[in-house]
């Protein structure tokens, strides 16, 4: 059982990453972005090809952060400058991935079960598996939201907070907005990447169709940890994303224990974002019933 909460919690960590970048373009700058469904499997195939070709898990994860960026700015591009609404431009960018990663692991599944990654370097430590992966994902869910509360901090971090609330506003200040949202694309992305870099080497392979469902479990992540334990501040947002990624593998694991079959996860994850998304409505209206009283 104590394995079974380890792995749990390990995971929640490690998706954790993934939620955060889903945070940044769905909170911050107010977009949709379909994308990470194809730059979350990306990072896990470029990790997986330069790992198989015996390159350091490091180098695997910073290139596979940068092919997020790419992808997010070819999301931002098609938005700001054709002028393609953002959940369109999200999925064109998915469509063009799936055969992007294809083209880069050359198949459609690679194995790193005898590969050298990020795990195994900590293999000096001498814990279990679990424990490692839940020693990495402790460490990438520190490290990631402290770099971004770092940058929201920045003059340009402000900024692209800025746009996401009022455009109007930051555009009259002599901001240019377009560079803003491709900016923010470019960080989500990079962010989901490099979650999809650490999965795939937590899981021992990357898969062409592993970035299936990411966006929704993501905003359950998103929203879960909002209604949960608030955001009323950016720091407060990031840590609730944390803890809602966490929070989410739980129940997960709870109704997998209880007898659900695997296959009807993917529903039960949607029904989950649907309840929690209208959670706010349902407690304004029972509010004014109260105040009606």
């Amino acid at each position: 059982m104590n394995d079974l909460v380890i792995s749990t919690i390990a995971q929640g960590l490690l998706w954790s990453v993934m939620a955060i970048g889903v945070y940044l373009t769905f909170r911050i700058l107010h977009i949709a972005d379909l994308s990470v469904e194809g730059t979350f499997p990306l990072g896990a195939a470029v990790a997986a090809v330069l790992l198989e070709g015996q390159h350091s898990p490091a180098a695997a994860i910073l290139a596979a952060g940068i092919a997020g960026m790419l992808a997010g700015a070819a999301t931002g591009l098609l938005h700001t400058k054709l002028k393609i609404p953002a959940l369109l431009a999200g999925i064109l960018t998915m469509i063009a991935l799936y055969s992007v990663n294809l083209r880069v692991m050359g198949k459609a599944n690679v194995s790193l079960l005898n590969t050298d990654t990020v795990y195994t370097s900590l293999e000096f430590l001498h814990l279990s598996p679990n424990m490692t992966t839940f020693v990495v994902g402790l460490i990438a869910a520190v490290v990631c939201p402290a770099l971004l509360y770092w940058f929201f901090g920045t003059e340009i971090g402000l900024a692209l907070r800025a746009t996401g609330n009022n455009p109007q506003m930051i555009r009259a200040m002599g901001v240019n907005t377009d560079n803003m949202i491709l900016l923010g694309l470019v960080l989500s992305n990079g962010v989901v990447a490099v979650s999809g870099a650490l999965i795939a080497q937590s899981n021992g392979f990357a898969d062409v169709g592993m970035g299936v469902g990411t966006i929704v479990i993501g905003l359950a992540s998103v929203i879960i940890g909002e209604v949960l334990f608030g955001s009323r501040s950016v720091k407060n947002a990031l840590i609730s994303v944390v803890l809602g990624s966490i929070v989410y593998r739980i129940v997960i694991a709870v109704v997998l224990y209880l007898g659900m079959p695997p296959n009807d996860l993917k529903l039960f994850t949607a029904l989950l974002v649907a309840i929690a998304l209208s959670l706010p409505l349902v407690k304004t209206r029972l509010d004014s019933r109260k105040a009606g009283i």
